[in-house]
């Protein structure tokens, strides 16, 4: 038999425990997780009608500006992404409609330069050759618009614009090679879903790291079932070995001399014989660079003095800097050193974005650059255009500040592999599993930071079929890195595209 006394101690144990269990029923559950709980609803996106006339010609359209969520595989939303939409109306059948992704590069540069720029209806008033205006700034119609040939959605990659992941501890995930891929991957078939444009001809535009981006989506993309018609790259870096100077990567200072030529024909620092003609400075220095230059870089110090003393006079001829200098540099000049010591005896910079574009240098006796007047030139008049015209046009309202350029990426991972990064076989595999697929690849002459010659060195280098040969068309302007700025160029841009988007995807 039971002690009386210590059956009472469990009764009143179980009573307890019961009693607490109640107690804790009673609580209000905790917040579920994301994924588990309803998502909170999503701000709406702005939409607004305008119009515009360019040339007579008056175009009706929506533009369409708000964040897109990104989640990963549990629902959990880590990210929101900017974008700006300019759709056409009238549009019956929007499978018909051509659309276009764009974006720009950095990493860590917004979609404004190519949407206040070159593509989207509306640009910031530069002078005619692409140097800076006088303050205030001001927008004009952009007679080189493409929303007459496609509906355009620019893309303001996490990091960018008003684009932020959700905690700062996720940002490493975005700010990589193929986590940044990846994200804008899937805005595109976030898009494509929630605007049902799955049937419509699809393109990309890409700018400078933004062409690194486009490779590497037509590779990702078509294996997620997104086939594209068309990609246009704009100043275009898609292996970095082409551009990353080193004493062991010969190569980068090679694939910059006809650009450094171009530079130096600007400014009139060439012989009276090359002079006469960019194309004809162009082509000597394309033929020495892919010759006699590489020949002399990889015979290092095997170079006899002979030998040495003509590759100094060579390349002083196509570049404009002395004998003595070049023969100080060992035959490599990088681009910093291009830049000051080109014009010095004026104490004049050169830009790395547009050679043609020039500023103060620090000192006479300095070897250092302060600032890259070519981009000084750009950033002010885009940064108080935009401010004023996504409020007051778009009619979306932040305070939060929207990164144009840096600021908001840091620590990028090129995910190299202890090489250069590279996305040409993502490029190279696209063509394979669609034939279907044309490519346009836009250059400045005066480019600085994505030479031409280099991305015509890549092209060349990629073992392409003769059918993807076929479907690529290159195209050289006579303006830098951000060609579109020189009015000229911005028209001749405007036809090429044209054309492009035809041949691509017939209307």
């Amino acid at each position: 038999m039971r002690h009386p006394t210590r059956a009472l101690l469990f009764v009143l144990i179980a009573l307890c425990a019961a009693a607490a269990q109640e107690k804790e029923a009673a609580k209000p559950a905790p917040p579920k997780p994301e994924s588990e709980s309803a998502a909170k609803p999503e701000p709406a996106p702005v939409v607004r009608p305008h119009e515009v006339t360019i040339q007579g010609k008056t175009l009706h359209y929506k533009t369409t500006a708000g964040r897109m969520p990104i989640r990963n595989a549990a629902g959990e939303t880590e990210a929101q992404m900017f974008y700006t939409a300019y759709t056409l109306d009238g549009v019956t059948d929007p499978s018909r409609r051509r659309l276009v992704f764009a974006f720009n590069g950095g990493p860590g540069s917004s979609s404004v330069w190519l949407q206040m720029g070159a593509i989207g209806p509306q640009r910031v008033k530069l002078n005619d050759d692409g140097s800076l205006p006088a303050p205030p700034y001001r927008l004009v119609p952009n007679e080189g618009t493409w929303l007459d040939d496609a509906d355009l959605v620019f893309i303001d990659p996490v990091g960018t614009g008003y684009s932020r992941a959700s905690k700062p501890d996720l940002n490493k995930k975005f700010f990589s090679l193929q986590g940044d891929i990846a994200s804008v991957g899937e805005f595109i078939r976030l898009y494509l879903t929630r605007n049902n444009r799955w049937l419509s001809p699809l393109f990309l535009a890409g700018e400078s790291y933004g062409t690194t981006r486009s490779a590497g989506l037509s590779g990702y993309l078509v294996e997620h079932g997104i086939a594209l018609n068309g990609i246009c790259l704009i100043s275009t870096v898609l292996n970095f070995g082409t551009l990353e100077f080193d004493h062991f990567n010969d190569l980068a200072y090679a694939l910059i001399l006809p650009s450094y030529t171009a530079a130096a024909w600007y400014h009139k620092r060439l012989p009276a014989d090359l002079e006469k003609d960019l194309n004809t400075a162009l082509k000597e220095s394309e033929s020495y660079a892919a010759d006699g230059y590489v020949k002399a870089l990889h015979a290092g110090d095997r170079l006899t003095p002979a030998e040495r003393q003509a590759a100094v006079a060579k390349l002083a001829r196509l570049t404009g800097l002395s004998p003595a200098f070049i023969d100080r540099a060992e035959l490599r000049v990088d681009l910093e050193r291009f830049q000051r010591e080109l014009l010095r005896d004026r104490n004049v910079v050169v830009g790395r974005l547009d050679s043609r574009l020039t500023g103060p240098g620090e000192r006479a006796a300095t070897i250092d650059i302060e600032f890259d007047p070519s981009m000084t030139t750009i950033r002010p008049p885009y940064t108080a255009a935009w401010y004023n015209y996504v409020r007051t046009e778009l009619g979306y309202e932040s305070d939060d500040d929207y990164h144009i350029l840096g600021g908001g990426v840091t620590g990028w991972d090129f995910a190299s592999d202890n090489r250069y990064a590279d996305v040409t076989e993502s490029l190279r595999l696209a063509f394979e599993k669609n034939p279907h697929m044309k490519l346009y690849v836009g250059a400045g002459h005066f480019d600085m930071a994505t030479p031409y010659f280099a991305a015509w060195y890549t092209l060349d280098h990629m073992a392409l079929p003769a059918a993807a040969k076929a479907n690529i068309r290159r195209h050289e302007y006579e303006s830098g890195h951000m060609y579109y700025i020189n009015l000229d160029s911005l028209h001749a841009m405007k036809r090429d595209v044209s054309a492009f988007l035809e041949w691509a995807a017939p209307r």
